[in-house]
Formats: structure tokens, sequence, C-alpha cells
């Protein structure tokens, strides 16, 4: 069984930061592609980035975050983060972790708030 923990969360003004966690069980982050996903009001869920070790060290990012967001890994942890850097209004959402395969996802967690003021 496959648990995904999201946390870290918040209100932060824009051009401000927060570190988002997914602390997982039943699977190995390690091995097993992973991904953080938002979803805003009203707008359906999408992809923002991906961590995995394919031919080595492999990250993705939706380009509306690239050189704002960093994925990482504690595989001691079993843990997700997601560092998001100069925030803005537009990445409002909540946020979710899960596998990385577009098309095998596991069970959703409750996701977190994070919340961007102008």
């Amino acid at each position: 069984q496959v648990q995904l923990v999201e946390s870290g969360g918040g209100l932060v003004q824009a051009g401000g930061s927060l570190r988002l966690s997914c602390a997982a069980s039943g699977i190995i982050v390690s091995i097993t592609p992973m991904g953080w996903y938002r979803q805003a009001p009203g707008k359906q869920r999408e992809f923002v980035a991906s961590i995995y070790s394919g031919s080595g060290y492999n990250t993705n990012y939706v380009d509306s975050v690239k050189g704002r967001f960093v994925i990482s890994r504690d595989n001691a942890k079993n843990t997700v983060f997601l560092q998001m850097n100069s925030l803005k209004p537009e990445d409002t959402a909540v946020y979710y972790c899960n596998s990385a395969y577009s098309n095998r996802k596991y069970d959703w967690g409750q996701g977190t708030q994070v919340t961007v003021s102008s």
C-alpha cells in the first residue's frame, strides 16, 4: 500500500520561497520516477517537475517554473522535495506528489496548499 503525504505549503508574498516535502511509504523514491503536480481552483491538475535515475541523475520541469523550482530527494528519508523560489501569484495551487509516469499513478494524497500574494 502506497502512501504519499505532502507538507510545507503556506502563504507567501510574491518573490518569496517555500520548500515542499513528500514523505512516501510503500515505494522507494530512489528507484521510482517521482513528480510534483499542482491544481489551481477551477483548473486541471498539471505537471510541475520530476526526478528519476535513468542514465544518471535526471530532472524535468514545466517551462513556467524552470529556473525557479528545484526538485530533489533524500533517499535515506524516502522523501521528495520541491524548492520553490521567486514565487508568483500564478503558482498558487494545491501541490501533490506522485509517480512521474503519466498513465501510472498511485492514489493521490491530500496535497499541500501554496498561496502566493501579490
